[in-house]
């Protein structure tokens, strides 16, 4: 009789945070690019925070810029453990402002998944910010950290998000009844999925 062989983790344990978070590069017509998190960007935090949308679609609050700062110190706290790893998407030139969020919640480096998770500030929606830096950020988890499968959720009154999936190369695998509590009451959730093999981008809405 043989003996099961352990399955091995897909992600060796440490490949994360033995590594800096890198700064990813979006096109260059964007003049945008995905990088750590700092200090200096609470107002950008803050003002997501604020803003009908992002507390909408993203069930995000923050109410001060002391909330905002421990926020993004708990962002690097996370990296480290492997727990998450979300980027600024910021303008790459002048000052570097801060104009969005996108990252991976839930990482599972033994199982090989991830969730992402993204919102973008009144003055940088339109143009495919959100398309892109998707694309980009999902090309790094696959290719370069290793992934298998990711998961892009949203609720199915946010047709927009479906777009954005859509065009991303994430295929509707389905619909999660009662998914997720919104201030409004339970919502049904689209699960998107995107596995190693399919191809980034070019798909239709």
């Amino acid at each position: 009789m043989i003996a099961n062989s352990p399955i091995p983790p897909v992600v060796p344990a440490g490949h994360l945070a033995r590594h800096p978070q890198p700064v990813l590069e979006l096109p260059h017509e964007l003049g945008l690019e995905l990088r750590p998190w700092r200090p200096s960007d609470a107002d950008s935090l803050l003002a997501a925070g604020q803003d009908p949308a992002i507390r909408q679609w993203n069930l995000f609050h923050v109410a001060s810029p002391e909330e905002a700062r421990q926020r993004i110190e708990r962002m690097h706290e996370r990296w480290q453990a492997e727990q998450g790893a979300i980027w600024a998407i910021a303008r790459s030139d002048g000052d570097g402002e801060a104009v969005g969020l996108i990252g991976w919640n839930g990482i599972d480096l033994t199982g090989g998944s991830a969730e992402i998770v993204y919102w973008i500030l009144p003055a940088a929606r339109g143009g495919g910010v959100a398309v892109e830096a998707v694309k980009r950020l999902s090309g790094w988890a696959l290719e370069e950290v290793g992934l298998h499968r990711l998961r892009l959720c949203h609720s199915v009154a946010n047709p927009a998000s479906c777009r954005v999936a859509a065009k991303a190369g994430y295929a509707l695998e389905g619909t999660m009844r009662g998914g997720q509590l919104h201030a409004d009451g339970w919502h049904d959730m689209h699960l998107h999925g995107l596995v190693q093999g399919d191809p980034l981008g070019g798909g239709t809405v």
